[in-house]
Protein backbone atom coordinates (compact mmCIF):
# COMPACT_ATOMS: atom_id res chain seq x y z
CA UNK A 1 0.00 0.00 0.00
CA UNK A 2 1.19 3.54 -0.52
CA UNK A 3 1.71 6.30 1.59
CA UNK A 4 0.68 10.03 -0.04
CA UNK A 5 1.25 13.38 0.60
CA UNK A 6 -1.34 15.44 -0.63
CA UNK A 7 -0.35 19.58 -0.93
CA UNK A 8 -4.11 21.18 -0.72
CA UNK A 9 -5.57 24.49 -1.01
CA UNK A 10 -6.42 25.50 2.64
CA UNK A 11 -10.42 26.25 1.74
CA UNK A 12 -10.77 22.79 0.78
CA UNK A 13 -10.15 21.27 4.09
CA UNK A 14 -12.89 20.11 5.78
CA UNK A 15 -14.16 18.37 2.66
CA UNK A 16 -10.80 16.95 1.32
CA UNK A 17 -10.27 15.60 5.45
CA UNK A 18 -13.53 13.66 5.14
CA UNK A 19 -12.62 12.16 1.58
CA UNK A 20 -9.42 11.25 2.45
CA UNK A 21 -10.57 9.29 5.19
CA UNK A 22 -12.49 6.91 3.52
CA UNK A 23 -10.61 6.94 0.65
CA UNK A 24 -7.65 5.19 3.35
CA UNK A 25 -10.45 3.37 4.80
CA UNK A 26 -11.66 1.91 1.35
CA UNK A 27 -8.15 1.57 -0.25
CA UNK A 28 -5.63 0.98 2.78
CA UNK A 29 -4.03 3.62 1.29
CA UNK A 30 -2.05 6.13 3.85
CA UNK A 31 -2.93 10.11 3.10
CA UNK A 32 -0.84 12.38 4.41
CA UNK A 33 -2.22 15.62 4.35
CA UNK A 34 -0.60 19.84 4.13
CA UNK A 35 -3.22 22.65 3.42
CA UNK A 36 -1.70 26.19 2.44
CA UNK A 37 -2.99 29.23 0.92
CA UNK A 38 -3.01 28.73 -3.00
CA UNK A 39 0.49 31.63 -2.45
CA UNK A 40 1.67 29.58 -0.01
CA UNK A 41 1.41 26.38 -2.06
CA UNK A 42 3.47 27.74 -4.64
CA UNK A 43 6.05 29.22 -2.43
CA UNK A 44 6.82 25.99 -0.87
CA UNK A 45 6.74 24.36 -4.57
CA UNK A 46 9.47 27.15 -5.92
CA UNK A 47 11.45 26.05 -2.49
CA UNK A 48 11.41 22.56 -3.57
CA UNK A 49 8.83 20.80 -1.62
CA UNK A 50 6.95 18.52 -3.68
CA UNK A 51 3.84 15.74 -3.07
CA UNK A 52 2.29 13.14 -4.89
CA UNK A 53 -0.86 15.03 -5.26
CA UNK A 54 -1.27 18.54 -5.73
CA UNK A 55 -4.87 20.65 -5.82
CA UNK A 56 -4.89 24.18 -6.39
CA UNK A 57 -6.53 26.96 -7.95
CA UNK A 58 -7.01 26.32 -11.78
CA UNK A 59 -4.43 29.12 -12.67
CA UNK A 60 -1.62 28.05 -10.69
CA UNK A 61 -1.99 24.56 -11.82
CA UNK A 62 -1.56 25.52 -15.44
CA UNK A 63 1.30 27.27 -14.92
CA UNK A 64 2.65 24.11 -12.92
CA UNK A 65 1.98 21.65 -16.17
CA UNK A 66 3.49 23.80 -18.69
CA UNK A 67 6.69 24.03 -16.12
CA UNK A 68 6.31 20.01 -16.49
CA UNK A 69 6.46 19.94 -12.30
CA UNK A 70 2.56 17.68 -13.19
CA UNK A 71 1.96 14.08 -14.85
CA UNK A 72 0.72 14.90 -18.34
CA UNK A 73 -3.02 13.83 -18.43
CA UNK A 74 -3.55 13.58 -14.67
CA UNK A 75 -4.99 17.02 -14.22
CA UNK A 76 -8.93 17.02 -13.62
CA UNK A 77 -11.07 19.95 -12.28
CA UNK A 78 -12.17 19.01 -8.69
CA UNK A 79 -14.40 22.08 -7.50
CA UNK A 80 -15.39 25.27 -7.34
CA UNK A 81 -16.55 27.98 -5.06
CA UNK A 82 -17.19 32.02 -5.06
CA UNK A 83 -15.98 34.65 -3.26
CA UNK A 84 -19.16 34.83 -0.94
CA UNK A 85 -20.52 37.97 2.14
CA UNK A 86 -20.92 36.61 5.84
CA UNK A 87 -23.43 38.26 8.41
CA UNK A 88 -24.16 37.37 12.37
CA UNK A 89 -26.94 34.33 12.05
CA UNK A 90 -30.25 36.54 13.32
CA UNK A 91 -28.72 39.59 12.41
CA UNK A 92 -30.38 42.03 9.67
CA UNK A 93 -29.62 41.58 6.10
CA UNK A 94 -28.19 44.75 4.06
CA UNK A 95 -29.04 44.72 0.15
CA UNK A 96 -25.87 43.06 -1.73
CA UNK A 97 -27.64 42.97 -4.78
CA UNK A 98 -25.89 44.98 -6.90
CA UNK A 99 -22.45 46.73 -6.68
CA UNK A 100 -24.31 50.06 -5.72
CA UNK A 101 -26.27 48.36 -2.79
CA UNK A 102 -22.88 46.49 -1.84
CA UNK A 103 -20.95 49.33 -1.55
CA UNK A 104 -23.02 51.04 0.54
CA UNK A 105 -23.47 48.38 2.94
CA UNK A 106 -19.96 48.14 3.57
CA UNK A 107 -19.55 52.30 4.04
CA UNK A 108 -22.44 51.78 6.28
CA UNK A 109 -20.89 48.87 8.52
CA UNK A 110 -19.45 49.40 11.77
CA UNK A 111 -16.50 46.98 11.07
CA UNK A 112 -15.84 44.67 8.00
CA UNK A 113 -13.91 41.43 8.09
CA UNK A 114 -11.96 39.92 5.20
CA UNK A 115 -9.15 37.80 3.83
CA UNK A 116 -6.03 39.35 4.54
CA UNK A 117 -4.36 39.51 0.52
CA UNK A 118 -0.95 39.13 2.13
CA UNK A 119 -1.39 35.81 2.91
CA UNK A 120 -1.56 34.83 -0.38
CA UNK A 121 -5.05 33.39 -1.03
CA UNK A 122 -7.53 34.02 -4.04
CA UNK A 123 -10.04 35.70 -2.41
CA UNK A 124 -7.58 38.10 -0.25
CA UNK A 125 -6.12 39.44 -3.34
CA UNK A 126 -9.15 39.70 -5.48
CA UNK A 127 -10.96 41.77 -2.39
CA UNK A 128 -7.95 44.26 -2.04
CA UNK A 129 -8.14 44.73 -5.86
CA UNK A 130 -11.87 45.54 -5.62
CA UNK A 131 -11.76 47.81 -2.43
CA UNK A 132 -9.63 50.12 -4.40
CA UNK A 133 -11.72 49.89 -7.74
CA UNK A 134 -14.77 50.93 -5.31
CA UNK A 135 -12.67 53.64 -4.31
CA UNK A 136 -12.95 52.16 -0.49
CA UNK A 137 -9.42 51.63 -0.04
CA UNK A 138 -9.52 54.55 2.38
CA UNK A 139 -12.73 53.38 4.09
CA UNK A 140 -11.33 49.67 4.61
CA UNK A 141 -7.90 50.49 6.29
CA UNK A 142 -10.04 52.64 8.73
CA UNK A 143 -12.14 49.95 9.38
CA UNK A 144 -11.15 47.06 7.98
CA UNK A 145 -10.24 43.83 10.08
CA UNK A 146 -7.92 41.65 7.97
CA UNK A 147 -8.17 37.99 8.90
CA UNK A 148 -5.11 35.22 8.40
CA UNK A 149 -7.76 32.83 6.92
CA UNK A 150 -11.55 32.85 6.18
CA UNK A 151 -12.72 30.69 9.12
CA UNK A 152 -11.20 33.72 11.07
CA UNK A 153 -13.23 36.37 8.67
CA UNK A 154 -16.22 34.60 9.59
CA UNK A 155 -15.51 34.32 13.23
CA UNK A 156 -15.11 37.22 13.95
CA UNK A 157 -18.63 38.11 12.17
CA UNK A 158 -20.43 35.48 14.53
CA UNK A 159 -18.63 36.89 17.75
CA UNK A 160 -20.17 40.46 16.43
CA UNK A 161 -16.62 41.76 16.03
CA UNK A 162 -17.62 42.58 12.57
CA UNK A 163 -20.55 43.29 10.75
CA UNK A 164 -19.73 42.10 7.28
CA UNK A 165 -17.21 39.06 6.09
CA UNK A 166 -15.89 38.35 2.86
CA UNK A 167 -14.05 35.30 2.05
CA UNK A 168 -14.58 32.43 0.23
CA UNK A 169 -18.22 30.46 0.77
CA UNK A 170 -16.58 27.42 1.77
CA UNK A 171 -14.56 28.93 4.75
CA UNK A 172 -17.58 30.60 5.96
CA UNK A 173 -19.71 27.65 5.85
CA UNK A 174 -18.08 25.57 8.74
CA UNK A 175 -18.37 28.30 10.99
CA UNK A 176 -21.24 28.42 13.45
CA UNK A 177 -22.92 31.66 14.07
CA UNK A 178 -22.15 33.18 11.14
CA UNK A 179 -24.28 32.78 7.19
CA UNK A 180 -23.67 33.46 4.12
CA UNK A 181 -25.39 35.90 3.20
CA UNK A 182 -24.90 35.60 -0.92
CA UNK A 183 -22.26 35.76 -3.64
CA UNK A 184 -20.50 39.24 -4.37
CA UNK A 185 -22.90 40.68 -6.72
CA UNK A 186 -21.61 40.78 -10.24
CA UNK A 187 -19.40 41.23 -12.05
CA UNK A 188 -17.82 41.97 -8.72
CA UNK A 189 -17.74 37.92 -7.91
CA UNK A 190 -14.58 35.93 -8.50
CA UNK A 191 -15.12 32.28 -9.18
CA UNK A 192 -12.50 30.21 -7.73
CA UNK A 193 -11.90 26.10 -9.67
CA UNK A 194 -9.70 23.96 -7.80
CA UNK A 195 -7.99 21.26 -10.07
CA UNK A 196 -6.31 18.24 -8.65
CA UNK A 197 -3.06 16.34 -10.59
CA UNK A 198 -0.49 13.86 -10.06
CA UNK A 199 2.86 14.92 -9.69
CA UNK A 200 5.75 14.42 -11.55
CA UNK A 201 8.02 13.48 -8.47
CA UNK A 202 5.65 11.17 -7.31
CA UNK A 203 6.88 7.37 -6.79
CA UNK A 204 2.84 6.41 -6.21
CA UNK A 205 1.23 7.32 -9.48
CA UNK A 206 -1.37 4.71 -9.60
CA UNK A 207 -2.45 5.39 -5.76
CA UNK A 208 -2.53 9.24 -6.58
CA UNK A 209 -4.64 8.71 -9.16
CA UNK A 210 -6.70 6.75 -7.59
CA UNK A 211 -7.10 9.32 -4.79
CA UNK A 212 -8.16 11.96 -7.49
CA UNK A 213 -10.65 10.07 -8.87
CA UNK A 214 -12.11 9.40 -5.17
CA UNK A 215 -12.98 12.83 -5.19
CA UNK A 216 -14.78 13.64 -7.96
CA UNK A 217 -16.69 10.26 -7.58
CA UNK A 218 -20.94 10.63 -7.92
CA UNK A 219 -20.99 9.97 -4.10
CA UNK A 220 -19.15 12.55 -3.10
CA UNK A 221 -21.54 15.95 -4.38
CA UNK A 222 -23.14 16.31 -1.16
CA UNK A 223 -20.19 16.45 0.63
CA UNK A 224 -18.84 19.15 -1.99
CA UNK A 225 -21.82 20.70 -1.82
CA UNK A 226 -22.49 20.99 1.89
CA UNK A 227 -18.91 22.34 2.85
CA UNK A 228 -20.07 25.13 -0.30
CA UNK A 229 -18.24 23.79 -2.96
CA UNK A 230 -19.86 22.37 -6.80
CA UNK A 231 -18.51 19.94 -8.31
CA UNK A 232 -16.22 21.32 -11.37
CA UNK A 233 -18.79 20.32 -14.95
CA UNK A 234 -17.83 16.57 -15.72
CA UNK A 235 -15.65 16.35 -11.96
CA UNK A 236 -18.29 13.43 -11.61
CA UNK A 237 -18.04 11.45 -15.05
Amino acid sequence: MAKLKVMCARSMHEVVTALAYDFTRTTGHEVELSFATVGALQKRLDEGETADVLISASAAMDHLMKAGALVAGSMAAVASTRIGVAIREGAPAPDISTPAAFKNALVEARAIAFSDAAVGGSAGVHLARMFIDLGLADAVRAKGLPQQNGGEVAARVAEGTADIGMTLIAEIMPIPGARVLGPLPPPLGLDTTYCAAVMAASDATDAARQFIHALTRPATRQAWEEAGFELAPGADQ
